[in-house]
């Protein structure tokens, strides 16, 4: 597979802010994939930047634990070729923002929390090609198992009208139901139990409709103005509506269902699609049909300050994957944990240039 045409050669000295960025710790990041991969490879994404080509890099950086800036970015410049990656418009990129939430929650149903967070229903079937019952939604990818056939899973709404109640699979309850929700859109949390211990949720999988985020809703239906939607305005919103939440999230169908996890480094975020720790600042979510996780990305965004109050100029790992990022320049950046995260997160949706930093193996036309 050659590489698409989306790509164009520059070289690092072109790159904003390449000289200033603190490369080590995106080398941490990198590393980690470097080791998963013994486990499993990852799959080449249609813009042809082979997985294997990493081996080499990968190979170094699992030898080097801690390199130094230099050393790092060094280790960038051999292994790479950066490369400017076309919007689809032939317009800028675009980067928004997330993060893992911290609630309080209860192993038992109280007074106070009563809002729960579902495992995976075992009636709850992945489908396919193979197995999708004619007329079925093509976009599904889940589906209902019942002795007369597979049939399209219970919606949001039907879940949180009782659909699986009685199934014991309650994992924690919350006290929100709008925090709840975030929980779901970002797709995990760490949780503070009320009998003291700490853990984990992650996506364990979904009912399987589609995602209609409440920003548009609340857009379309004139209550916020588009440019004016963020994660804040929009629980503002809410908090001014209670008597309304249950009929704008419902109309979201999209339920998730969680699985427990253990918080083994506080510093990391959650496992994501790249079956490694999130990296805060370090790790973004990218349309995994065109890349290929564990590919950097130098990513370029100088309207976007809410990181560090200056413009964001960084190299970024491909670990992550989001049903809402599609297209070849578009990126979602993880912001860390709880609510300093979630205030960095909930304002993200920027212009931004992508460089894809690709295998000199695949650039060269020489595979070593």
């Amino acid at each position: 597979m050659s590489l698409s045409p989306a790509f164009s050669q520059t070289t690092f000295s072109d790159l904003p802010g390449w000289d200033e960025d603190d490369h080590a710790a995106a080398y941490a990041a990198f590393r980690r994939s470097a080791f998963h991969v013994l486990v499993k490879s990852y799959r080449t994404g249609s813009l042809g930047v082979a997985g294997d080509a990493f081996a080499e890099a990968y190979a170094e950086a699992r030898a080097v634990s801690v390199p130094d800036a230099s050393e790092a970015r060094s280790f960038f410049e051999r292994h790479f070729v950066p490369m400017l990656v076309a919007a689809e418009d032939g317009g800028p990129g675009l980067v928004t923002g997330f993060y893992e939430p911290e609630a309080e929650a209860s192993p038992v149903r109280t007074d106070r929390f009563s809002v729960p967070l579902l495992s995976r229903p075992a009636d709850l079937i992945d489908i396919d090609d193979g197995n999708r019952p004619a007329g079925m939604d093509p976009y599904l990818a889940f589906a209902r198992e019942t002795p007369a056939g597979l049939i399209e899973y219970f919606d949001r709404g039907a879940i949180e009208r009782g659909a699986l109640s009685g199934r014991n699979l309650e994992i924690a309850w919350l006290a929100d139901k709008v925090d709840a929700f975030f929980i779901h859109v970002q797709g995990a949390a760490r949780l503070k139990l009320t009998d003291g211990r700490l853990c984990r949720v992650t996506y364990a999988s979904k009912s399987g409709q589609r995602f209609t985020g409440p920003g548009r809703i609340l857009s379309e239906l004139g209550e916020i103005p588009l440019e004016k939607v963020t994660m804040q305005s929009i629980r503002a919103w809410f908090k001014a509506h209670p008597d309304r939440v249950d009929e704008i999230l419902w109309r979201n169908r999209s339920y998730i269902f969680f699985r427990e996890a253990p918080v083994e480094d506080a510093a990391l975020g959650p496992i994501a699609a790249a079956k490694v720790p999130l990296a805060p600042g370090r790790s973004v979510a990218v349309d995994r049909l065109l890349h290929t996780f564990g590919t950097p990305f130098h990513i370029v965004a100088p309207s976007l300050t809410a990181f560090d109050q200056k413009p964001f100029r960084r190299l970024m790992i491909a670990q992550d994957t989001g049903s809402a990022i599609t297209g070849p320049a578009r990126g979602d950046l993880f912001a860390g944990s709880g609510d300093a995260a979630g205030e960095i997160a909930g304002v993200v949706r920027n212009a931004a240039d992508f460089y894809a930093l690709v295998p000199r193996v695949l650039v060269n036309g020489v595979r070593r």
